[in-house]
């Protein structure tokens, strides 16, 4: 029964280690370890069910890969991986979150090739997983950077970065916006995807390889991006309230991951141009991410329907 629950997991069940890692992360930061520890662990768990599950559909059952690889929530696999890398980098395992960032470098243009051949018009928060998968990718490529282990990789992470707007505006072009309001939960990824755009641009604002004008223009398009992030989370948090959206659904992870992602971005963003406003906002930002990721996940534990979810394409 163990077996078959893990083989049944839906490409969406990566936005729980996506919401549970960027969890643990915000714990850390604000110097919870035991907590940060505990969901740390939830996370890795499903993360290597999901990467067992990935590996099994991609040699010997094809098709079924296949089917699920052209959608946007098959992205959630580079965006889990990252996430969990950065997480595992703030423990010193170095060389671990490294072999993650290869891992996720390595799945990262297959899948996307894959997802952007099969994009259409007027499609769901899921669509702005391009960026979110890119801009993890440049995340842990410059938390990497930051400890030296991978110092050459600096102007990647710049690189990605970059394309990581790119990606969110084409993504942004074919949202249907009628989603804000009418979503089950996915929405929030076209927050979610700023928030982590504004993580990546704290970390290259926080490196020492950009200096002068460079530096400068970072902090800039860092602030930009964390005030386009909050000001979107602002709008969908309204509309939660006018329309709330009762009973569980496995995208209700993809709502708060974007939470745990912005307070997590506030806070980094404050850390890297020493603006103790934002380190403080983003602390209280992470109060309503945990109090959503514990409802969510009480949710989870008592809905018999916890994973009956049609892919979104």
């Amino acid at each position: 029964m163990a077996q078959r629950w893990w083989q049944d997991l839906p490409p969406a069940a990566g936005s729980f280690v996506m919401a549970t890692g960027i969890v643990s992360v915000g714990l850390s930061l604000t110097s919870f370890e035991v907590a940060s520890w505990i969901v740390l662990a939830l996370a890795a768990a499903v993360w290597v069910l999901l990467a067992i599950d990935f590996a099994t559909r991609l040699l010997w059952h094809r098709a079924s890969w296949e089917a699920e690889a052209d959608t946007p929530l098959a992205l959630t696999a580079v965006a889990a991986t990252t996430v969990l890398g950065a997480r595992v980098s703030m423990l010193g395992w170095h060389a671990t979150a490294a072999v993650m960032l290869v891992l996720a470098a390595a799945v990262w243009p297959v899948l996307m090739v894959v997802v952007l051949r099969h994009w259409k018009r007027r499609m769901p928060g899921a669509a702005f997983l391009v960026s979110v998968a890119t801009q993890g990718l440049a995340v842990l490529t410059s938390t990497l950077a930051l400890v030296g282990e991978v110092d050459r990789l600096a102007m990647v992470a710049l690189v990605l970065f970059c394309l990581g707007l790119v990606l969110y505006i084409a993504a942004f072009l074919r949202f249907d916006l009628e989603q804000v309001s009418t979503g089950p939960g996915d929405q929030w990824v076209a927050t979610g995807a700023l928030a982590i755009s504004a993580l990546a641009a704290s970390k290259l604002v926080a490196s020492h390889h950009w200096t002068g004008a460079a530096h400068s223009a970072l902090r800039v398009t860092a602030l930009l991006v964390l005030g386009l992030n909050l000001l979107f989370y602002t709008v969908l948090m309204v509309t939660e309230v006018i329309r709330p959206r009762p009973g569980y659904d496995i995208r209700r992870w993809a709502t708060v991951f974007p939470l745990g992602m912005t307070a997590v971005a506030g806070y980094s963003t404050g850390t890297a141009i020493d603006m103790s406003g934002l380190q403080t906002l983003g602390k209280l930002l992470l109060v309503v991410a945990v109090g959503a990721w514990l409802f969510t996940f009480a949710v989870l534990l008592t809905d018999r329907t916890t994973f009956d979810v049609d892919p979104v394409r």
